[in-house]
């Protein structure tokens, strides 16, 4: 089995300091870290037991003197990546990076949306040497430890967003609820096939730009606030009860990576 058009697959954190980013996501989450393997460039791969999740690229400064800044950042599968980097920019998005290819595992572009969100889009490849090709990155059918298993967009267009992601990736959204009584502002949840991958809502005054948000599994979130503020990092917002007698956080890693965290109270 493969991954399908509209499929989270990977996440990439881009860092200035890939060292220390590698030793803090170590101990918040137990990912494991090896190198890609890739000739000329430093590129981390990071495993959930022995599953990949994502990578670390830290930033060069050719990329932070154009104003990149440490963040997260998800890889939506497409059927193929030039026609859809065409389709996207003929919707209202922009291209950051014209379509590339990485021997070995894929054709990829850097796209943003219409409202200025930035994420990768990826054909895989599939190497000769595969036995299991489907990336279980993003966890959709169980919860999985140290793997995704919410992908939040906070938007400054919930609508326009919703439509254009429904008409580029075939999402639905379906269901929704009153996230706060007084602004009577909507939770919206987006569906991939069976599964319902995550959320769209409306941007917080407070939140600079607009952004996707990718919820990380721990299995205790109150240890994982405790490792969190013994390595440096911050906890922004939480932890606070979530459907499913679980609980969430927000936070910001030692070189200001925003993250986030889902797990059980024990």
């Amino acid at each position: 089995m493969t991954n399908q058009h509209g499929d989270f697959i990977w996440y990439e954190l881009m860092t200035n300091d890939a060292d220390a980013a590698q030793q803090f996501y170590a101990a918040v989450l137990g990912w494991s870290f090896e190198d890609s393997g890739q000739k000329g460039m430093d590129y981390r791969i990071f495993t959930a037991k022995t599953e990949a999740i994502g990578g670390v690229m830290p930033l060069s400064p050719e990329m932070t003197d154009n104003g990149a800044r440490p963040c997260w950042m998800g890889y939506i599968c497409v059927d193929d990546v030039d026609s859809k980097a065409k389709a996207i920019v003929d919707a209202g998005g922009s291209l950051q990076m014209e379509p590339w290819d990485t021997p070995d595992v894929g054709r990829v572009a850097f796209i943003a949306d219409p409202q200025g969100v930035m994420f990768y889009i990826m054909t895989p490849a599939t190497p000769a040497d595969c036995t299991n090709p489907k990336s279980n990155a993003f966890a959709a059918t169980e919860p999985m430890v140290g793997h995704c298993a919410w992908n939040e967009l906070a938007t400054s267009d919930q609508d326009a967003a919703i439509g254009f992601y429904s008409d580029q990736f075939g999402w639905r959204q379906e269901e929704e609820m009153t996230m706060d009584e007084a602004s009577q502002e909507k939770y919206k949840f987006l569906h991939q096939g069976d599964v319902m991958l995550g959320a769209v809502m409306k941007k917080p005054d407070e939140m600079p730009i607009s952004a996707w948000s990718y919820y990380f599994r721990v299995p205790d979130i109150d240890a994982a606030v405790s490792t969190i503020e013994a390595n440096n990092g911050q906890v922004l917002n939480g932890p606070h009860e979530i459907p499913g007698d679980e609980y969430m956080i927000n936070g910001m890693d030692p070189q200001g990576a925003m993250f986030s965290l889902v797990g059980v109270r024990k």
